[in-house]
């Protein structure tokens, strides 16, 4: 197993106790292993690319950590209550994220079975909302003052970003169903 993968296996080793700072109200703590998750994020991305360490275990791995952390974060953050500002995530944010994921997950899946194969890439639009996902779960540790404006932008980006996932995914299913009639 390589550091890139090591790396991300940590960084699921950190979200039970991410989520045990916030159900004790310890938010600095949480704070603290979040930032850390976060940092491994980008430090196993560029070690992969840069010391040629990609591998299939890693591109399991690494978008798998990114959502089981980001979706504790959501969930937790607007499940507890002991949250020492009040401050926590209105329902409907994780709600949002949670099904944006889960769609993106059942089309992948739904394209694997139809074309035999699924490449996972990231759109540009893919990635600035995970920015602002993050940004949420920063700002509301942090217990900032606005951070109804960072969820909710999030939360707006959240459903573009998924839509533009299922356009995606229609457009591959349908250049897959046009190669399969000019085989047939």
């Amino acid at each position: 197993m390589n550091l890139a993968n090591k790396i991300s296996i940590t960084r699921i080793i950190l979200i039970p106790l991410f989520i045990t700072s916030i159900v004790y109200s310890r938010m600095d703590i949480a704070l603290f292993f979040f930032a850390a998750a976060i940092i491994s994020d980008g430090v196993d991305g560029f070690i992969a690319r840069t010391q040629n360490q990609k591998t299939k275990l890693g591109t399991i791995l690494d978008p798998l950590a990114d959502k089981f952390l980001l979706v504790s974060a959501f969930i937790c953050l607007s499940i507890v209550k002991n949250i020492p500002s009040g401050l926590s995530l209105p329902p409907y944010v994780p709600i949002i994220v949670i099904s944006r994921d889960a769609i993106i997950v059942l089309g992948s899946v739904m394209i694997h079975v139809i074309t035999g194969d699924v490449k996972v890439t990231p759109s540009i639009l893919g990635k600035i909302t995970t920015f602002f996902q993050m940004m949420t779960i920063t700002s509301v540790l942090l217990q900032f003052k606005y951070s109804y404006a960072v969820w909710n932008s999030a939360a707006v980006l959240t459903v573009i970003s998924g839509i533009d996932y299922i356009i995606k995914g229609s457009r591959i299913l349908s250049e897959n169903h046009l190669i399969s009639k000019k085989a047939a």
